[in-house]
């Protein structure tokens, strides 16, 4: 039996990609975040970090509010959230993904990214704000961020970091929100074979295997795949992958590929299917979310 952290899948003769193996990267320490931390006084903090692709930051939490974002690349983030246990975001520089006080939560990066993460005080925290969320960077919130993350050697004078906190707050409050979470099976309680499959097709979106070839390459029955994900995920595997789709392919029209490239890279044979699948989820064509990186 294949290693559960571990999926291979093993082409056919009917056009199938080669073989190849998806494993999952090794933890990168949080480091610290002392330095920060923020406080009544200074409510925003924003930590800036360069990450290169497959760093995989361990599941951690902190007792303040998180809004994780990248100037250029990718991430895959994972939050701890009930009822499901844990729902998983693909960031693009258009959007940020809102962590919630004590949530756990871990981060991959799938790009190398320009990370930038914003650290909130709880006291300003937006009431009934207890879950995460996918926001839309607009222009406006995108230079804010840009003007709080001064160098350590050149700190903002105290009045203008708290007008620029006082606004970025409020765009924060106002932002578009994007149903983009794809839940995900913890990975302490969860059954590790499902895991592993999620995993591969999120890694692997386009691959247009079937439940059954799968369930095959984690060792179990397509039965008993379907039952895993009606129990831990409460959905089926089809719904399931459409929003790992959707995931990834709103962040593909937001930077303006084009829509048969899109298609292609989620799975689809055509632009109609892909076309139609996209706008009975969304209740707009693909066409409608082309060119949004700035709202």
């Amino acid at each position: 039996m294949r290693q559960n952290a571990i999926i291979h899948r093993i082409s056919d003769n009917l056009g199938m990609p080669k073989p190849r193996t998806i494993t999952r990267p090794p933890n990168t320490p949080v480091g610290d975040d002392r330095r920060f931390t923020p406080t009544v006084q200074r409510p925003v903090r924003v930590r800036s970090r360069t990450m290169p692709v497959d760093t995989h930051f361990e599941p951690h939490q902190h007792a303040w509010a998180q809004l994780a974002y990248c100037t250029t690349g990718v991430l895959q983030l994972t939050v701890a959230q009930q009822p499901v246990g844990h729902i998983t975001y693909i960031v693009p520089p258009s959007r940020a993904v809102w962590v919630a006080p004590g949530a756990l939560h871990a981060i991959n990066v799938l790009e190398t990214a320009a990370f930038r993460t914003l650290y909130i005080d709880p006291g300003v925290v937006p009431a009934g704000w207890r879950g995460s969320r996918v926001m839309v960077v607009s222009s406006l919130m995108r230079e804010l961020i840009q003007a709080l993350d001064a160098p350590v050697d050149m700190p903002l004078a105290a009045t203008r970091e708290q007008l620029l906190t006082t606004l970025l707050l409020d765009e924060i409050t106002h932002a578009t929100t994007q149903a983009l979470g794809v839940p995900m099976p913890s990975p302490h309680h969860g059954d590790k074979r499902l895991r592993a499959l999620c995993e591969a097709v999120l890694r692997a979106p386009g691959d247009r295997a079937t439940l059954a070839d799968w369930a095959a390459d984690i060792g179990a029955s397509e039965r008993t795949v379907a039952r895993l994900f009606r129990t831990e995920l409460h959905t089926s595997y089809q719904q399931w992958r459409q929003q790992a789709v959707l995931a990834h392919a709103l962040p593909l029209l937001a930077r303006g590929t084009p829509i048969s490239q899109v298609a292609a890279a989620t799975g689809y044979a055509s632009d109609s299917a892909f076309s139609a699948m996209f706008k009975t989820a969304m209740g707009q064509p693909p066409s409608h979310f082309m060119h949004k990186n700035e709202a």
